[in-house]
């Protein structure tokens, strides 16, 4: 029987304004090469300036994984040839990296689950080659400039994952932390987050880790399963054909669903590193540590803990909550209103997030706010809105914000609830139709449903139907009316 065996190597965009050594900035949504600059492009005599801004955010990512700060790291030239990689070399940390020995955990039903976090380091990102899009892209790969430079944090997990699914749960996880750390927008679709995975198999109860596969620029957490998936089986199906299992790089082809080799042990890289001449030393003084673990914010395991025990929640709904700031935030104010915390959930994990998800807003963009939402619940709590009536007005709510008794009422959609009102309605329907109460009297109690349907009708559709229900069921039971 075979064991998995995974590692990650992730790559965060830091949220800076600037690249990691120069002045250009680093917004994605520009023209092709236009956020560069001599210094991102390599050209001679240019010289590197360390961003300042970038150190504090990879020390804010390294206490939010529990790593230890080193004192003094530095970098290094990673030589290699590639057409977007200007310089000809990347500059990042190597031998003496910005933090070591760090860990995420978070609460499973089946116990803790650990991931230990080998290394974080520094370095600057490569450009973007683009092989499609081009009338003449069969022909040649067209070079934009604008992602050189850009700063990266890289983590660096230990291989401490046995399934493609654990990895997944992990990634999803790490994102959520550097998110609410405020260390990266974590936009997997715009290249802000992405992983390399390292994967083999080995005998259950093997100490080694297996002939190793690196699966490259996994963007996604269905794209990192599914790759892992696939190559978990490639190398098993190997193994049960006797065949040799051969180290090497490989590449996700999501159109096939398969993992093709890039380059095996013998083409891969001797990256050459050496120390970068034109940086010093990075120091990180002990205050500086102390003054950014003091500016954490709550992190998703901690919040979620918390969210749990507070509003008597599960741990998958606790999880569901505390996956960012936003988030949670809108729960609590919402909840805050003596809104049932449970109906909240409710509202949040179905409406809330299957209309984020059609429109593909954020949950800050959405006009709905805490204090409509609860308005809302309220009226279903009181009866006055059906289940299906509320969802109408929550559509109206999400895409244009207002009252919910507002919308209701100029809808049509609120139910009459009052007590005296409705029996009124009932007893003069009840005396409008002798012969289905006859029929109840004799001992076919079913005739009710018919004669609450009748109560409805007659209300034009806003009497509440469960009122309704038990009003016709007592006035028929009552000495006159019951068998």
């Amino acid at each position: 029987m075979y064991e998995t065996v995974i590692g990650l190597e992730i790559h965060a965009q830091l949220l800076t304004a600037t690249k990691m050594f120069c002045g250009c900035a680093t917004t994605s949504q520009a023209a092709p090469n236009s956020l560069t600059c001599p210094v991102c492009l390599g050209l001679p005599g240019a010289l590197p300036v360390l961003n300042a801004r970038a150190v504090e955010l990879g020390v804010t990512a390294a206490l939010a994984l529990g790593c230890r700060v080193q004192p003094v790291s530095t970098f290094a030239r990673k030589n290699y040839f590639y057409p977007d990689l200007p310089k000809g070399y990347q500059i990042t940390q190597f031998d003496r990296p910005l933090a070591l020995d760090g860990e995420l955990a978070w609460t499973t039903g089946a116990g803790t689950q650990r991931v230990r976090i080998v290394r974080l380091h520094l370095e600057e990102d490569a450009g973007k080659s683009v092989h499609e899009g081009f009338e003449d892209s069969d022909q040649f790969t067209y070079l934009d400039f604008n992602r050189s430079g850009v700063p990266l944090a890289e983590i660096v997990t230990a291989p401490d994952m046995r399934s493609a699914g654990e990895a997944a749960d992990f990634f999803r996880r790490l994102r959520a932390v550097l998110v609410a750390a405020g260390v990266s927008d974590g936009n997997m679709e715009q290249g802000s987050l992405r992983c390399d995975a390292n994967v083999s198999v080995r005998q259950v109860g093997d100490p080694s880790l297996g002939v190793k596969t690196e699966v490259k620029n996994l963007n996604s957490f269905r794209f990192l399963q599914r790759a892992l998936d696939f190559e978990v089986d490639r190398q098993v199906t190997a193994l049960a054909r006797g065949e040799a299992l051969e180290p090497g790089t490989r590449l996700w082809d999501e159109r096939s669903g398969r993992t093709v080799q890039m380059r095996s042990k013998e083409e891969a890289h001797d990256y050459r590193y050496f120390p970068e001449p034109d940086l010093p030393l990075l120091r990180v003084e002990a205050a500086q540590v102390e003054r950014l673990r003091g500016a954490l914010p709550e992190l998703p395991e901690a919040r979620c803990l918390r969210i749990a025990e507070r509003y008597g929640l599960d741990r998958d709904a606790a999880t569901f909550l505390a996956q960012s700031d936003s988030l949670t935030a809108f729960f609590e104010r919402t909840v805050a209103a003596s809104v049932d915390p449970l109906a909240v959930l409710h509202w949040i994990r179905g409406e809330l997030t299957r209309r984020l998800a059609e429109t593909s807003i954020g949950l800050e963009q959405a006009a709905i706010t805490p204090d409509s939402l609860s308005a809302l619940i309220v009226l279903v709590a009181q009866g006055r809105l059906s289940a299906t009536a509320a969802k109408q007005v929550f559509a109206q709510l999400f895409a244009s914000g207002g009252s919910p008794e507002r919308i209701a009422r100029t809808a049509g959609l609120l139910q009459e609830s009052d007590l005296d009102t409705l029996r009124g309605l009932v007893e003069r329907t009840l005396a409008q139709l002798p012969d289905q109460v006859a029929q109840f009297r004799s001992g076919r109690r079913s005739v009710a449903g018919f004669l609450v349907g009748q109560v409805i009708k007659a209300s034009q559709g806003r009497a509440n139907p469960q009122v309704v229900d038990r009003l016709v069921r007592e006035l028929l039971d009552r000495s006159g009316h019951a068998t």
